[in-house]
């Protein structure tokens, strides 16, 4: 029996038409779940009784309840909208601690079911709207200072439809899936829900959960205070000063005797003050915290008359938390700066002439005026008008993209997704010398733009699995410290001391052992990391894919679209012996242009070249894709295969003639991918196509190298040899060709169980399965994709495999932060407990303990300059030059 808790949780899915679980869209969701690291099991019950549940077994210290939620939308299923899911922000300044605090009283809440607070003040919480009204939730979360009707930052949040779980504890793994046998899964959440208490999301390493999806925003802050934002700092200076003034004084004998003493008094009240309502607000939620230990010091300090050292205490401590929050506030508005950039009205085109409308009210088909060097309010299609357009603040591009207009721009918008790069812009870029009209694609709060900020400002809440270990390691070492200092209070009775000076020691050891830079250590380069990563383009969901990728060794990547340009072109028709070419071009044609595979678009484009005005004469019906293998179809009463010379391994009486296997390997050494053709029991011949590789491929392998990148494979649905001549060209040091979807899979979890972590390069969308099961999914060009953004972990937002040096080299920069702001953070403490028992002084204890504390979040600031670190990989910074001009 495991010694964990589990929790169970219930989410009733939405499955329009699909009337049993061996539907597709059933299937390709447990397939992208099942595999994924932190996933035990994943599958669909009750769908023949018309109430399907999702139901997961998963670890959240691997994958969080919003990942699982992504995954199961990008796979075009909805929820129920009985749970909803809010951001917000704390208006109050914050840290580490701070933030632990606000997140265990918002879990304490019945009806929250998770809840998660970062250091920057975001607050993510998922609540279940039958044990708890939105106006109540609101009401409580006002009492708390969170902010959830704040200014623009993204989309305006508001609590949406969402899922969250019910849950209800469980003792081991066999009582869960026991239950689910036969169980309505949503009357039983719903009572759970009601009478869950306050344990709900803040224990157990595995839990038991069934799915959803939201729509939010994120909100911009304000700290209150008498001079503003800035108030805590002003206390500080102002507990300096006033302590300043009393040492002058006391030195100088200036003044009468009292004066010194009442000029370390306000020092008190000015840098103790933050302090004390802190430390008033730990004992209420019965937390002892280093704010109380402080205040305790301090006092202590005052009692045996060193009026001057509590000053100084009190004064460090209040500057270094005053500018802890100013740091952590410059990380914070470099990802609330990303919101910002997409303008708050819109000039909209109208049959009277123009009108100037808020961006909140622009709808889809609206047609807005741009003009020169405006930015674009809206993600959209151009239907009027050339330009240039920097789309570096979204995807990370240093060179502006040529825009065109199309000629039917409804028909684009309907499929906005499939648009071509030269026509689709998106909110927030940056309009070049040209004047375009653009037919609005998606309204404001649904834009790349805004998804992207809600999706780093979720992920600025999510703790890292670094960050999970030191707050295990708190839970540890905090006790260890208590029972130190009680046995330091205890040192009267060994040695000969007065009790003043034991107090005073125990004390300083009390300073000397609070955790603080440990507890902002990791949070501190996770946000930084993650800000600078989205000012470049990328989007990294979190702390865990921006640790792991900055470990890991092995990255698989898939070979169409990623490694080469997934523009594959017609180069070579072999017919059979006796077979007119032309014939063999029109049946590929007529069977081809019914699939939207890019090989089979290859086929259209060049066959219509060769036939020209005799390319329309076959009509094919009843088109039917063979997975990993080709297609079928029918053609003038007969059948018709085209696909891989495997295929017709697999097909009853199919053996291939001898001219057509000879011309199918010839073309095979060539490099090329070619697709066997046979019209009822004719083979037709054979045909070739070719993907060029990237120009940028050799480059980017030979940088992930230099990261200290030691395989880097390709796993590809071509024959092998075409896999290893691609892979040769490239630089990649193996290349696994034929490969299934399914076997794709395979593949990463071997990659997996061989090197214990590996990422997966694709396009978000074919390769979702195998993406799903690597530690880490990397999706390339996924602005403008919903389903790459939700089912990636980092999301390249350009179609440019330039941007993952980038991302790799700033996930190793982050790691190497980690590591040193964690060496800096427990060798000082390790140096600072045995010092402060040999005698040091409280008022150098605090030195090196605020010290300490300034340093890992300066040191993790850094991550925001990050830039590539060889010149020569300048390519691997995308946006350097756009950003600027932005």
């Amino acid at each position: 029996m495991s010694d964990t808790q589990k929790l169970r949780l219930d989410l009733p899915l939405v499955l329009p038409d699909i009337h049993g679980t061996d539907d597709p869209c059933v299937k390709g969701l447990q397939d992208k779940l099942a595999g994924r690291p932190g996933i035990d099991e994943a599958h669909v019950t009750g769908v023949d009784e018309g109430k399907p549940q999702l139901c997961v077994h998963y670890d959240p210290n691997v994958i969080s309840l919003g990942r699982l939620r992504e995954l199961v939308q990008s796979e075009g299923l909805a929820m129920t909208d009985r749970f909803a899911h809010v951001l917000g922000r704390v208006n109050l300044p914050t840290h580490a601690r701070f933030a632990k605090r606000i997140a265990e009283q918002l879990r304490a809440l019945n009806g929250i079911i998770e809840a998660d607070v970062s250091p920057g003040g975001v607050v993510r919480i998922e609540y279940d709207r039958s044990a708890i009204e939105e106006a109540k939730l609101k009401e409580r979360l006002n009492a708390l200072d969170i902010n959830l009707d704040g200014a623009r930052a993204g989309a305006r949040a508001s609590p949406a439809k969402s899922d969250a779980p019910v849950e209800q504890p469980e003792t081991d793994t066999k009582a869960a899936k026991d239950e689910h046998a036969g169980h309505d899964h949503g009357d039983a959440g719903a009572a759970e829900g009601k009478g869950r208490g306050e344990n709900a999301a803040a224990h157990g390493e595995k839990r038991h959960v069934h799915g959803k999806d939201e729509e939010d925003g994120e909100h911009s802050h304000e700290h209150g205070g008498l001079f503003g934002e800035k108030t805590e700092l002003i206390f500080a200076l102002l507990s300096g000063v006033f302590l300043v003034a009393g040492w002058l004084i006391g030195r100088n004998g200036s003044g009468p005797e009292w004066l010194p003493t009442a000029c370390y008094v306000v020092s008190y009240f000015f840098g103790g003050f933050y302090t004390v309502k802190e430390a008033i607000e730990n004992l209420r939620a019965k937390r002892f915290e280093i704010d109380t230990l402080m205040l305790v010091a301090a006092a202590g300090a005052a009692a045996l008359g060193s009026w001057g050292e509590g000053a100084l205490l009190l004064f460090l401590f209040s500057l270094g938390h005053s500018l802890e929050h100013y740091a952590m506030g410059r990380a914070r508005r470099a990802i609330e700066a990303l919101a910002k950039l997409a303008p708050d009205t819109a000039t909209v085109r109208r049959a009277s002439g123009t009108e100037v409308v808020p961006l909140a009210k622009l709808e889809v088909g609206d047609v807005v005026v741009v003009k020169p060097n405006e930015r674009l309010p809206a993600d959209g299609i151009v239907v009027v008008g050339t330009s240039s357009v920097n789309q570096a603040p979204v995807t990370g591009e240093s060179v502006p993209v040529d825009k065109r207009p199309v000629e039917d721009g409804k028909a684009a918008v309907s499929n906005f997704e499939r648009a071509a790069a030269e026509n689709r812009v998106f909110a927030g870029t940056i309009n070049g010398a040209g004047a375009m009209d653009v037919m609005v694609a998606r309204k404001s709060d649904q834009s790349t733009m805004a998804r992207v900020v809600k999706m780093v400002t979720e992920a600025e809440a999510q703790r890292s699995p670094t960050q999970q270990f030191t707050e295990k390691f708190e839970r540890i070492f905090v006790p260890s410290v208590l029972a130190l200092v009680v046995l330091l209070l205890g040192a009267g009775f060994v040695i000969d001391e007065p009790f003043s000076q034991t107090f005073y020691r125990a004390m300083a050891v009390l300073v000397a052992a609070s955790p603080c830079a440990l507890a902002i250590s990791v949070p501190s380069a996770v946000l930084s990391g993650v800000a600078r990563a989205a000012r470049g383009g990328v989007l990294v969901k979190g702390g865990g894919p921006l640790e792991n990728l900055g470990t890991l060794t092995s990255i698989a990547f898939d070979k169409t679209g990623t490694l080469t340009e997934g523009k594959p072109k017609l180069t070579d028709v072999v017919p059979a012996q006796g077979v007119p070419e032309q014939e063999l071009l029109a049946v590929a044609l007529a069977v081809e242009e019914h699939s939207d595979h890019p090989l089979a678009a290859a086929i259209v484009t060049g066959a219509k070249e060769r036939l020209g005005d005799k390319a329309d004469l076959l009509q094919a019906s009843d088109v039917k894709a063979i997975t990993g293998r080709g297609v079928q179809a029918q053609l003038g009463g007969e059948t018709v295969h085209i696909g891989k010379p495997v295929l017709f391994t697999e097909l009853p009486d199919s053996n291939v003639p001898a001219d057509v296997d000879e011309a199918n390997k010839k073309l095979v050494a060539d490099g090329r991918t070619t697709m066997i053709v046979r019209k009822g029991s004719r083979f037709l011949g054979v045909i070739g196509v070719m993907d060029t590789p990237r120009p940028v491929a050799g480059q980017v392998m030979a940088e992930l190298r230099k990261l200290g990148m030691e395989r880097l494979i390709m796993i590809s649905g071509d024959n092998q040899k075409v896999a290893e001549a691609v892979a040769q060209s490239v630089g990649l040091t193996e290349a696994r060709g034929d490969l299934m979807p399914e076997q794709k899979v395979e593949e990463i979890k071997k990659l997996r169980a061989e090197h214990g972590k590996v990422a997966m390069v694709g396009d978000g969308v074919n390769d979702a399965p195998a993406m799903a099961n690597a530690t880490v999914g990397i999706a390339m060009g996924a602005a403008g994709s919903d389903v790459a953004l939700e089912t990636a972990d980092v999301a390249l937002m350009a179609d440019d495999l330039a941007q993952l040096p980038f991302a790799v080299g700033l996930s190793r920069s982050t790691s190497r932060v980690i590591k040193q702001n964690l060496w800096v953070s427990l060798g000082v403490v390790a140096v600072l407990i045995p010092s402060t028992i040999m005698g040091l002084s409280i008022g150098t204890a605090v030195i090196f303990h605020e010290g300490s504390t300034l340093l890992v979040v300066f040191n993790a600031l850094r991550l925001l300059a990050y830039k590539p670190f060889d010149k020569s990989a300048k390519a691997a910074e995308p946006g350097s030059e756009s950003e600027k001009k932005a």
